[in-house]
């Protein structure tokens, strides 16, 4: 994932885009503020970043995978 991004950091307004809309910047906005946001944020002027490497990590550990249900052709 992180290995197609153009760059080593991704601004926090970018994350929407990173991650094809399943995260907004205003949501880890909030869960920086609790300390439950991605490792290694650092400001670039005005604007929040993280690491590309920290925020997969980040994203991987808060994801789960769905249980796929196989349907019987004979049913």
């Amino acid at each position: 994932m992180g290995d197609k991004w153009p760059s080593q950091i991704i601004a926090r307004t970018e994350v929407s885009k990173f991650t094809g809309g399943a995260q907004n910047e205003r949501y880890l906005a909030n869960l920086d503020s609790l300390g439950l946001g991605p490792a290694g944020r650092f400001k670039i002027g005005r604007k929040v970043c993280y690491p590309v490497a920290e925020f997969v990590a980040w994203l991987e550990r808060r994801s789960t995978a769905c249980a796929v249900k196989k349907i019987d052709a004979a049913e």
